[in-house]
C-alpha cells in the first residue's frame, strides 16, 4: 500500500466504501431471504373447509358443496318461482346447515334421458307414448344448448340415440321404438343393444337379456354410464307401468345410481291392465323364455305382481322427480307440459356440510323446506358421500 499524506487520505476513503458496500450487500442479501420465505409458504392440509385466517401458510385443500334442486308448489299444486335464499331451510341427517349458494335456474342447460318400456304390456300405449315424447323433445331440447338420449328397455336394455342435441337424431329414435317380440333369438340371448364403448355384451352387464322387464337395469345404467359423466342439471323420464320382471339390479341399487348421478328422475305410469289379463300375471307372453318356466311360459297370480305404481312413485320421490299417472282427465301430454314446466323452474341450492364424516361414503339424509307453511317443496331425500 502506498503511503503520503494525500494516499493515506485515499486509502481512508477506499475502505469506507468498501465497509459501506459490504454492509449494503448484507442488507439485499437479508431482504432477499425474507422474500424467499414468503413467497414459499408451507403447504398444510386442513380438516377445516373454510380453513384459520389467523394462520396464512394453511390452505384449504378440499371444499365440499352438495347442489339440491328444488321445485316449490302451493296448495293449489301452482309452481312458486319468486322466492330467495332466506326463504328456505335446509338439514343435513337431521342438522341445520346454511345455505351458501343460491340460484333460480330457468336457463342453465338440461340433460334428459328418455327411457321407454317397451314390452308387451305396453304395445297398445306405445303409439301415445311415442306421440307425447316426440312434441316433449322438441319443447325441451334447444339445440344450442341442452342435450338428450334415448333407451328403450324389456328384455334387454338398448340404447337408440346417444346424447345429442339433433331433433332429427331424436325423433329417428323414436320412429324406431317397437314392442318386444320374443324370437328364438332373443330368447337364447342373441342380439345386444348398442351402448356406449361396445354392445351390450360388453361390461359390467355383459350378455345381459331376461325374460321380462328390466327397469331397474334400465335406470342404473342411465345414471351410471350417462348421467354421471355428464355436468350441471339432469332429469330422466321413464315411462313404464312399473313392473320389473327381469333385471340384475335391484330397485335399491337403480336409485342409487341416480342419487350418485345426481340425477332427478320422473316417472309416468302408462299401463294397460288388459295386457295382464290376457296373458296372465307379470304381463308375460304365453311361448317359452327365459325365465318363462318352461315351454308354455310361467303364469304367475294377479296377486304376485309388483306394485308398478310404488316403485315408480319410490324412485321419483327418493330422486326428487315426481309420479304421474295418465289417465282420462289427465293424459300424456298434460303430464309432459307439467314436467316441462317444473323443470324451467327449479332452485339450486348450494351448502358444505358442517361435519367432515360427510365427505365419507354413507348416505346423507336432506330435507329442504319453505318457512312458508303452505308450501310444498319437491326435492331429493338425499346423497352419497365420495370415497
Amino acid at each position: 500500500m502506498l503511503h503520503g499524506p494525500g494516499i493515506d487520505a485515499a486509502n481512508s476513503i477506499f475502505m469506507k466504501i468498501r465497509r459501506t458496500q459490504s454492509h449494503i450487500y448484507s442488507v439485499i442479501l437479508s431482504l432477499v431471504c425474507i422474500t424467499v420465505a414468503q413467497d414459499s409458504p408451507t403447504h398444510k392440509q386442513s380438516s377445516d373447509p373454510a380453513g384459520d385466517a389467523s394462520d396464512p401458510a394453511k390452505i384449504s385443500v378440499k371444499v365440499d358443496v352438495v347442489n339440491v334442486l328444488a321445485t316449490v308448489r302451493d296448495k293449489h299444486g301452482k309452481i312458486v318461482n319468486n322466492l330467495t335464499k332466506d326463504d328456505f331451510t335446509l338439514t343435513e341427517d337431521g342438522r341445520a346447515q346454511s345455505i351458501h349458494y343460491f340460484s333460480r335456474e330457468t336457463d342453465l342447460p338440461l340433460t334428459l334421458g328418455l327411457l321407454v318400456d317397451t314390452s308387451r304390456s305396453q304395445t297398445r300405449v306405445l303409439d301415445q307414448e311415442r306421440s307425447a315424447s316426440h312434441s316433449f323433445l322438441d319443447q325441451m331440447v334447444r339445440e344450442d344448448r341442452d342435450r338428450a338420449f334415448i333407451i328403450h328397455f324389456d328384455h334387454e336394455v338398448e340404447l337408440l340415440q346417444d346424447l345429442t342435441s339433433s331433433h332429427q337424431k331424436l325423433e329417428a329414435a323414436l320412429g324406431s321404438l317397437r314392442t318386444a317380440e320374443y324370437t328364438q333369438t332373443s330368447r337364447n340371448g342373441g342380439g345386444g343393444g348398442n351402448w356406449p364403448g361396445g354392445p351390450r355384451g360388453s361390461g359390467r352387464h355383459g350378455g345381459h337379456h331376461g325374460g321380462g322387464t328390466m327397469l331397474y337395469d334400465a335406470v342404473f345404467l342411465a345414471s351410471d354410464e350417462l348421467m354421471r359423466k355428464q355436468d350441471g342439471r339432469k332429469a330422466l323420464v321413464v315411462l313404464s307401468d312399473g313392473v320389473d320382471t327381469g333385471s340384475k339390479e335391484s330397485l335399491v341399487a337403480a336409485i342409487e345410481s341416480a342419487q350418485r348421478a345426481n340425477t332427478v328422475v320422473y316417472s309416468i305410469l302408462f299401463k294397460d291392465d288388459e295386457a295382464y289379463e290376457r296373458r296372465g300375471g307379470f304381463g308375460r307372453p304365453s311361448i317359452g323364455f327365459p325365465g318363462g318356466g318352461g315351454r308354455g311360459g310361467q303364469r304367475y297370480p294377479e296377486q304376485q305382481r309388483p306394485d308398478g305404481k310404488k316403485v315408480l312413485e319410490r324412485i321419483s320421490k327418493e330422486t326428487g322427480g315426481r309420479l304421474f299417472e295418465v289417465s282420462k282427465k289427465e293424459p300424456i301430454d298434460q303430464i309432459y307440459s307439467q314436467i316441462t314446466e317444473e323443470l324451467r323452474n327449479q332452485y339450486n341450492l348450494g351448502y358444505t356440510p358442517d361435519r367432515a364424516a360427510s365427505s365419507g361414503s354413507n348416505y346423507h339424509k336432506i330435507q329442504v323446506a319453505a318457512k312458508q307453511k303452505d308450501l310444498i317443496v319437491q326435492a331429493r331425500d338425499g346423497y352419497y358421500g365420495e370415497n
